[in-house]
């Protein structure tokens, strides 16, 4: 993994992205590729915000893994910081590769130096394979998580 880069995304590396964002059968449904726009506004307002880390893992000039890490501060756990883990993508060709879990440790290092105790993230019910990925690094499937679609 020597030839791999972690970096901050930019702008650039958005059609990237969104590609693997919806290389899934979840993705699929919800994403569109073909319509940047969205993205681009959502990616600004990202990219202006300290506490957000979206980061693209590129190998030979390719964009090949992404992740979001967004750091919290809260008041409860006697005023823990923690840090969300989310759009966790590898692309289809680096897939076992160990790259996953080179994102995650990344990550959970960032976590670290922010000051951060606690890492979470969520994870589709469907993606047991995910689920077991995420096991095999320390996670624990500790809260039962609810959404509300507005």
């Amino acid at each position: 993994m020597n030839d791999l880069e972690i970096r901050p995304a930019r702008r650039e590396d958005l059609s990237a992205i969104v590609a693997m964002l919806a290389d899934d059968p979840l993705g699929a449904q919800r994403e569109s590729p073909d319509d940047l726009g969205p993205y681009t506004t959502a990616f600004d307002r990202l990219d202006g915000d300290p506490h957000q880390h979206v980061v693209v893992a590129v190998r030979a000039d390719k964009v090949v893994g992404t992740l979001q890490l967004t750091v919290i501060p809260g008041l409860s756990r006697r005023a823990t910081i923690r840090s969300i883990i989310e759009g966790v993508r590898i692309h289809a060709d680096e897939r076992g590769s160990g790259l996953g879990s080179r994102l995650i440790e990344w990550a959970v290092e960032k976590s670290r130096e922010e000051g951060c105790r606690l890492v979470q993230l969520t994870s589709d019910v469907t993606r047991t394979d995910a689920h077991r990925f995420y096991e095999r690094l320390g996670f624990q499937a500790s809260h039962v998580g609810f959404k509300l679609s507005l």
